[in-house]
C-alpha cells in the first residue's frame, strides 16, 4: 500500500489576491530611494534659494496687490482666512473623518492625514530658518494685515497642495479621481492667486511652495504609509496571505 499524497495548501484565487491588494494611497512607492532623494534635494535647494531672494519680486507683488479691491479683494481675503493654520487643521480632521466613514477603513484616512501633515509641517521649519520678511505693507496699495511670521515658503500653499495631492491619491482607483484632480487644480489656482493678490506672500514664496509640495508629498507618503503604518498594529492592514 502506498502512502496517500500529502495535502498541498490551497492556491489563492486571483480574485482573492486582488481583494487584498493595496489600492489608492496605499499602493507602495515603486522607487523609494529616488523619491527620498528628490525630496531632500528639493528641500535643500528651496532653502538655499530662500536666503538670497530678498525682495527681488516686490514689484510683481505690488502689481498683483492693485487687484485687491472690491468683490475680488473680499474673496481673496476670505480664502486666506479659511486656510489659515487653525481652520486648516480642522479641514484635515473633517476630511479624514469623512474618508474613514465612507471607506469604512481607517488606513486610507490615516494615510491621507499623515501625508498631509508630513508634507506641510516641515515647511514651517524652513520658514523659520530662512526668515524672509513678508512684503512691506507700507508700500502696498491695498495692505492686508497678516501674521508677523516669516514669508518663505507659503504654508497656506503647501497645505492646500498637500491636501489635494493626498486626496487624489486616496481616490485614484475610484470614479471620483478625475473630478478630484479637476476641482483640486481649480482650488490650488484660486489659493495661489488669492495669496499673491493679497500680497501676504511674494510670488516666489508661492512658487517655492508649489515645488515643495510636489516633491515632498511623495516622500511623505512613502515614509508614513510604506514604512511607518505597517509597524502600527491598528494601521497594518490584512495579512498578505488569504486564508480559506
Amino acid at each position: 500500500m502506498t502512502d496517500a499524497p500529502a495535502p498541498t495548501p490551497a492556491r489563492q484565487e486571483p480574485s482573492a489576491r486582488r481583494e487584498h491588494a493595496p489600492t489608492g494611497i496605499l499602493v507602495r512607492t515603486p522607487y523609494p530611494l529616488a523619491t527620498i532623494a528628490i525630496a531632500l534635494g528639493t528641500v535643500i535647494v528651496i532653502t538655499i534659494v530662500g536666503f538670497v531672494l530678498g525682495d527681488v519680486d516686490f514689484g510683481l507683488a505690488h502689481a498683483l496687490n492693485t487687484l485687491h479691491t472690491g468683490p475680488l479683494g473680499a474673496v481673496t481675503t476670505a480664502v486666506y482666512h479659511v486656510i489659515s493654520p487653525a481652520p486648516a487643521i480642522g479641514i484635515t480632521i473633517v476630511v479624514t473623518g469623512v474618508l474613514w466613514a465612507v471607506q469604512r477603513d481607517v488606513r486610507p484616512a490615516a494615510a491621507f492625514a499623515g501625508t498631509v501633515a508630513i508634507t506641510w509641517v516641515p515647511s514651517d521649519l524652513v520658514k523659520e530658518l530662512v526668515h524672509r520678511p513678508r512684503p512691506d505693507t507700507s508700500l502696498l496699495p491695498y495692505p492686508f494685515a497678516t501674521q508677523p511670521d516669516p514669508s518663505y515658503p507659503s504654508g497656506h500653499t503647501v497645505f492646500i497642495l498637500a491636501i489635494v495631492i493626498a486626496l487624489t491619491w486616496v481616490l485614484r482607483d475610484t470614479r471620483w479621481h478625475t473630478l478630484a484632480v479637476t476641482l483640486g487644480t481649480v482650488v490650488v489656482v484660486v489659493v495661489v492667486l488669492s495669496l499673491t493678490i493679497d500680497a501676504v506672500h511674494y510670488p516666489t514664496d508661492v512658487v517655492a511652495s508649489v515645488v515643495w509640495a510636489l516633491a515632498v508629498a511623495p516622500a511623505a507618503r512613502l515614509v508614513w504609509v510604506d514604512w511607518a503604518m505597517p509597524r502600527i498594529p491598528l494601521l497594518r492592514g490584512p495579512s498578505r496571505t488569504a486564508r480559506h
